[in-house]
Formats: structure tokens, C-alpha cells, sequence
């Protein structure tokens, strides 16, 4: 679009040069042929800055929500954590088409569900990566962190709205995209250590244990943002309830893509404590959640036969994965 935009940008210049050169080298020219063709120009460069934003938006406006994404081979590690890499290639592929922070002058500026659902699903994965420094990836109290996890897990904590300048900042920094492909690199780095066995990924029950704790924490505080904004039934005239639905949506997809892997890294400890079943039900509950996708959310109240209550109905999800979380976590202490 701002190719084609800058190409009748050059013709219109091109165009009323020549006419001004014709004019001083008295040839004759109709008179109002030149300010005719500057003006039909000018009508279709305000006609396409009037298209601008909305065919734009159309082009970039994506969600990614495949349940069955998996990573490729450039990420999976022989020996290393299924988890680990699918977190990896999750943060690439989203990273190669960042929305959330794009200037006013992008035509991705003017979205926002699918800014909100990267920026839940990069939530999700910055929560795996600290559990990983902190438990999963080293010998608790007897041990330091690993130093690439160490990085990744404070690159995903970069607000994923920070591009150039924004937010604050008066000096050029780094983009958010370019942040989390470093802490890409690292995870990838981290991973291959493990399957040389110079690295810890601890498949202990305890560790398990203690990372569904931290996720269940963290749905709970996502019903809580669903249930504030669902109080306020506010139907379809509400510009915020999107924002809600999308960013809890986001962490949902995240957290069903983890735990589906991390099922797979701890598959012996889950069969042992005899909870695979629990365990797949779990994952179908996240996976629900996920996949729903309102073509408008509503906001309407929760008995209404005519507005229907989308963040309800996510929240409903959210908090059956939450429960079988609670469940699973209990079954393994036994």
C-alpha cells in the first residue's frame, strides 16, 4: 500500500514539473490540462489515505488460534523438552507478525483483538519461562539458574507494546519483537543443553506441581478481569469487552500449547499417579476456550435470550481448566 501510495506520489511531481517546464519554455498547453491531472491524483491519493486504515487493517488483522500448531524441526531438540520448543517456535511465529505495538501512522494501529491475543499468549509463555529458571530447569537450593533462561525469562517481560519510541520512552529502544526473538535464541540454546545433559529440565512431581499452581494462580486472576467487565453487561456498545475477551483468550491458547508439551516432558509422572484422563480433560477445557471465536463479543447479561454473554461462556472454560488443574495438582501430592 505505501509503495503504490509513494509511486502516485512521484507521478503527481513528475506531472506538475513538466507542466511548470512547458510554461517557462512557452509552450502552449491548455490550460487547465495540468491542474486537471494534478487534481485527479490528488482525488485518488485522498481516496486511497480514506482506504488506508481499514483495507490495512483487513491485510494484518490475524489470529492465530491453531490448536494443532507444533514446532517445526528447526526447534524441536532430540532429548530435550517438547515444551521448551513449542514455546520457542510459538514466541517466533508470533514475533514475525507483532501487532501490539505499532505506530499511529501503521494501519495495524487502528486493531486491537489481535494485539490483546499476542499479547495473552506471550503472558503464558513468559509465566513457563520463570517456572523454568525457578524450578523445572535447576537442583532447588542447590543450584544458580541457568543463564539463557535467565535471559529469556526477562525478555518475555518486555512490554510487548514498545516499539522505537512510545510509551513513555524519549530514547530509541529495542521493539518488542526483536526482545522476544533473543529470547528465542536463548530457550533454543537452553534446550540443547538439556539434551547434551549439561543443563537440568527436572521431571520431578514436585516441579509439575508447583507450575499448575502457577498457572492456576494466574486463570484465576484472568476470571477475575472476565468477571468485572461480564458485571457491567454492557451488550455490543462496549469497546473494552473485546480487549478482555482477547487477551484471556490469548493466555488460554498459550497455556493449552504448554501443557499439552509439558504433559509429553512429564508423561511418566502423570501415568504413575494414574491422572492421564484428568489430564486430557484439562487440555480440552483449555483447548475450548481457545477456539472460541465471536465474529462481534457481547457483553450482554448472562440471562439475556438476545445479547449473549461471550466473556461468560470463556470464563466458563477458564475456570473448568482451572478446577482440573486443582485436581490434578492434588491427585499428584498422593
Amino acid at each position: 500500500m505505501s509503495d503504490f501510495l509513494q509511486n502516485l506520489r512521484t507521478r503527481a511531481v513528475g506531472q506538475w514539473d513538466a507542466w511548470q517546464q512547458r510554461r517557462r519554455s512557452g509552450v502552449s498547453t491548455p490550460v487547465d490540462v495540468a491542474p486537471a491531472q494534478v487534481g485527479r491524483v490528488v482525488l485518488i491519493v485522498v481516496a486511497l489515505l480514506a482506504l488506508y486504515y481499514p483495507v490495512g487493517m483487513l491485510l494484518y488483522n490475524r489470529i492465530d488460534d491453531d490448536t494443532d500448531f507444533q514446532p517445526s524441526a528447526d526447534y524441536a531438540v532430540q532429548g530435550g523438552s517438547k515444551a521448551v520448543a513449542t514455546a520457542a517456535a510459538l514466541i517466533d511465529r508470533e514475533a514475525d507478525h507483532w501487532l501490539a505495538n505499532k505506530p499511529m501512522l501503521h494501519p495495524a494501529a487502528a486493531l486491537d483483538n489481535a494485539p490483546n491475543f499476542q499479547l495473552g499468549v506471550i503472558y503464558a509463555v513468559s509465566r513457563f519461562a520463570m517456572e523454568l529458571g525457578d524450578y523445572i530447569g535447576r537442583m532447588r537450593g542447590s543450584s544458580s539458574i541457568n543463564a539463557d533462561l535467565d535471559q529469556a525469562a526477562g525478555l518475555l517481560k518486555y512490554d510487548g507494546r514498545t516499539w522505537y519510541w512510545g510509551q513513555g520512552n524519549i530514547i530509541p529502544t529495542a521493539k518488542a519483537e526483536s526482545q522476544y526473538r533473543t529470547a528465542v535464541q536463548a530457550l533454543l540454546r537452553y534446550n540443547k543443553q538439556v539434551a547434551a545433559g549439561n543443563a537440568m529440565f527436572d521431571r520431578r512431581a514436585d516441579n509439575l506441581i508447583a507450575f499448575l499452581d502457577r498457572v492456576a494462580a494466574d486463570l484465576g486472576s484472568a476470571s477475575a478481569t472476565l468477571d468485572a467487565r461480564a458485571k457491567l453487561s454492557t451488550g455490543y456498545f462496549d469497546t473494552m469487552s473485546d480487549d478482555d475477551f482477547y487477551d484471556v483468550k490469548g493466555k488460554l491458547y498459550g497455556y493449552y500449547l504448554i501443557l499439552r508439551d509439558v504433559g509429553a516432558d512429564f508423561e511418566g509422572v502423570i501415568q504413575q499417579k494414574n491422572a492421564t484422563a484428568m489430564w486430557q480433560g484439562m487440555l480440552e477445557s483449555l483447548r475450548t476456550g481457545a477456539e472460541m471465536a465471536p465474529l462481534v463479543v457481547a457483553n450482554g447479561r448472562q440471562d439475556s435470550m438476545l445479547v449473549p454473554s461471550h466473556l461468560a461462556a470463556l470464563g466458563f472454560h477458564l475456570l473448568r481448566a482451572r478446577q482440573q488443574i486443582r485436581e490434578i495438582g492434588d491427585v499428584l501430592q498422593k
